[in-house]
């Protein structure tokens, strides 16, 4: 039996998948206060869940940033490292089905490549993501845990917070570009405005700007296919928040698209790499 682990190490998540015999082992991830209680545990957990032995395990691949943990190996068996931004575009092309894309990561920051089958290209990227929901989230809401901010967030309203191209023209003069877009975030806060609206507010200033450098990646290096990957991608606001972007460029052919297993992209390709 030949086995392939993929391992994933965060600075407190590690996520982690494998392959038997080319067939995908449902990925799982753990958390923990530290990268090698997090690796020990997850590995741990998913050997005894799929009883996989260690003689079974052909060998084991490692991104992330705590993967530099790994360095004398895991219970014997050698970790090969593999570079994140190759990961990414792996993993993102395998959910897809597509044999070229661009790979966005939205994960704490936002990673893009640009795949394809002989090559993974990192195009760059920002430091806006999931972090600065969190970040901004704490200090303007005191909420620190996605379910609460999501769950405001559902139930504000933008129009208290945004700017939108209908605030500020009578008629619509830029007819491609429909008047209920966004001139500009926390551009038209009302003195009404709650938590909830600020919620609302954050969230979608970040998907907004995740959603707006994928759409430049992807014009820069002429694909249409754009691949949403990470944690962020699990989330329903997400999924209705990149429908509108699919319409607002269906005219230009790029398409969103969210694959199942979006959120284990990176470990999935982790395991795929040779």
């Amino acid at each position: 039996m030949s086995i392939v682990i993929g391992i994933d190490v965060g600075g407190s998540t590690t996520k982690i998948v494998g392959f038997r015999e080319g067939e995908l082992i449902h990925p799982q991830f753990v958390k923990a206060n530290d990268p090698l209680t997090s690796i020990y545990g997850a590995f741990g957990k998913f050997t005894d869940e799929n009883r996989l032995a260690l003689r079974d395990i052909d060998r084991v691949m490692v991104t992330g940033v705590g993967s530099a943990y790994l360095s004398r190996g895991l219970y014997g068996l050698e970790c090969v490292k593999v570079p994140e931004f190759k990961a990414i575009g792996v993993g993102g092309l395998y959910l897809s089905g597509l044999k070229e894309a661009l790979c966005v990561s939205m994960g704490t920051g936002t990673a893009l490549v640009h795949a394809s089958a002989d090559k993974m290209n990192y195009l760059g990227g920002t430091g806006v993501g999931g972090g600065s929901i969190m970040g901004l989230s704490k200090i303007m809401l005191n909420a620190d845990t996605v379910e609460h901010i999501i769950e405001m967030a559902e139930c504000g309203k933008l129009s208290n917070i945004d700017l939108t191209i209908k605030d500020i023209t009578a008629e619509n003069n830029l007819s491609e570009l429909s008047r209920d877009l966004t001139a500009s975030n926390f551009g038209n806060v009302s003195d009404l405005a709650d938590k909830n609206d600020i919620a609302a507010g954050v969230v979608n200033m970040v998907l907004e700007t995740v959603g707006m450098v994928s759409v430049f990646g992807a014009k820069s290096v002429g694909v249409k296919d754009i691949i949403l990957t990470g944690n962020l991608t699990n989330l329903d606001i997400t999924k209705k928040k990149f429908e509108q972007f699919c319409d607002m460029y269906k005219s230009d052919g790029i398409k969103f698209r969210i694959p199942e297993l979006s959120p284990f992209a990176t470990v999935i390709g982790t395991a795929l790499c040779k």
